[in-house]
């Protein structure tokens, strides 16, 4: 198959893409500060964050994953123009964010303590085990306030999205980072007036933005309902056809597990690698900040991926193939190709960037090795988010919930447990052992691509 990047699939991916890289990368720009003002008041607290940020991320993935699940209909619904259809699905999707905000706030408000405490273990490296606790819970108790309007932002970006409207959302992002910015500066170190409140502002500032978010993204709608004629009517009843109901729970609950079981892997991942003590988790969140920096390159290539290829099975259908497996071949490669420009920039900034930070040379220097090992592997896993997303867009949700979390609970985390439980490795070997493995996966990606068994239009 001959792939080749014309000037209209390079604009058109673009149209799309580029509004969610950009507001991918002003969130993550702004959350880098925030973990930055944070490190400046010292070890401690920026340990405590951390451990908290990877509780909540299996929290956002469940978000993510719940909502995709119903998104799939909602995209192909929109390539078939059907806004009845796409009333439905935001319907269902304003339901699950309220079910899945009560479920989050019950588990980290029964069980915070216990999660927290798997990730403390004293190296001797700097840092205390009972100061990480007491950071670490009252940045979480804040930080549960926020669950809701996050929740129904996603909703509504969402479909908002599938809708070809990415420019709102990513309105909105910039408006709540700039909010959340603001407060990080005003909330953690007492300026103008306000109290110095440390961890908890910087929670603040957080919930802050996210009802601004919220507000905006609510209005925008309301206002421009002939660009988005789903949103007439969507709140007159909680009304959606059974069927639908059971299409979106066969095909959304694999995504939701997979979303959590993922999620909830990758925290493991950190634990293990916790097992070499305080530093290492301390080091793993200055290299996680600026690697979420750069990798908005190949998530916003994913999320474009879902969209394009969702319409174009609404649009075509599945006689097609041919040019649909075309289409996700282009846009595989092209997310590559942009990852690998991300991954050169974040090899120039890995010695310069944990030298903001204030902390131990010794964490330092981990985390400039981690950031190293991440850029490295980095073209990998834009190769298996674009395979994970172009599956996952004809409804295969079975499959990319194997190809995803079950790799990562069968293949990763059983060999990092391992080096960390059974070997003497240090961290930066046993971290790049854990991402070499991913190129397992990428073959499986190859072989599910080429096969074409995710060209399916599910909404007939």
């Amino acid at each position: 198959m001959r792939i080749h990047f014309d000037r209209r699939f390079i604009e058109h991916t673009m149209l799309i893409a580029l509004p969610i890289m950009l507001q991918n990368f002003i969130t993550n720009f702004v959350n880098m500060l925030d973990n930055i003002m944070v490190g400046r008041i010292g070890t401690d607290p920026m340990t405590g964050v951390s451990i908290v940020n990877s509780l909540l991320f299996v929290w956002n993935l469940c978000i993510f994953g719940g909502l995709s699940g119903i998104g799939i209909f909602t995209a192909q619904y929109c390539g078939k123009g059907d806004h009845e259809g796409v009333r439905w699905t935001f319907r269902l999707q304003m339901i699950l964010s309220v079910l899945l905000t009560a479920a989050g706030i019950a588990v980290f408000m029964a069980a915070g303590p216990q999660l927290i405490t798997l990730y403390l273990h004293e190296d001797g490296g700097g840092g205390s085990a009972a100061a990480t606790m007491e950071y670490a819970l009252s940045y979480l108790s804040m930080m549960c306030a926020g669950f809701l309007p996050f929740a129904v932002t996603q909703a509504y970006g969402t479909t908002l999205r599938s809708h070809g409207e990415t420019v709102a959302p990513m309105t909105a992002s910039f408006l709540a980072v700039a909010v959340n910015l603001a407060g990080n500066y005003i909330l953690i170190y007492g300026k103008l007036g306000a109290p110095a409140m440390g961890v908890r502002g910087a929670a603040l500032a957080t919930v802050l933005s996210r009802f601004v978010e919220l507000v905006y993204i609510v209005v925008w709608t309301s206002r421009h309902a002939a660009r988005t004629p789903f949103i007439e009517g969507a709140f007159r009843s909680l009304y959606a056809p059974a069927e639908l109901i059971v299409s979106c729970f066969q095909k959304g609950m694999p995504l939701l597990l997979n979303e959590a079981l993922w999620a909830g892997g990758q925290a493991i991942l950190v634990q293990c690698y916790s097992v070499r003590g305080l530093s290492v988790v301390s080091a793993f969140n200055i290299a996680q900040t600026i690697t979420n920096l750069f990798n908005v390159a190949f998530i916003a290539m994913g999320s474009a991926t879902a969209i394009i290829i969702g319409q174009r099975l609404g649009e075509l259908g599945e006689s097609h193939a041919r040019e649909l497996k075309e289409e996700a071949w282009k846009l595989t490669l092209f997310s590559v190709l942009l990852c690998v420009i991300s991954a050169i920039l974040m090899l120039a900034v890995s010695g310069l960037f944990p030298r903001i930070y204030n902390t131990t040379d010794q964490i330092r220097r981990l985390a400039t090795g981690l950031i190293i090992t991440a850029a490295l592997f980095m073209p990998v896993h834009a190769f298996n988010n674009s395979s994970y997303f172009i599956i996952r867009s004809g409804g295969k949700t079975m499959i990319t919930f194997l190809f995803d979390s079950c790799f990562c609970w069968a293949v990763s985390i059983p060999t990092a447990f391992f080096l960390a439980h059974f070997t003497a490795v240090p961290i930066i070997p046993m971290y790049a052992v854990v991402l070499a493995v991913e190129g397992i996966k990428m073959v499986i990606g190859i072989s599910l691509v080429n096969k074409g068994i995710w060209i399916r239009d599910i909404t007939v």
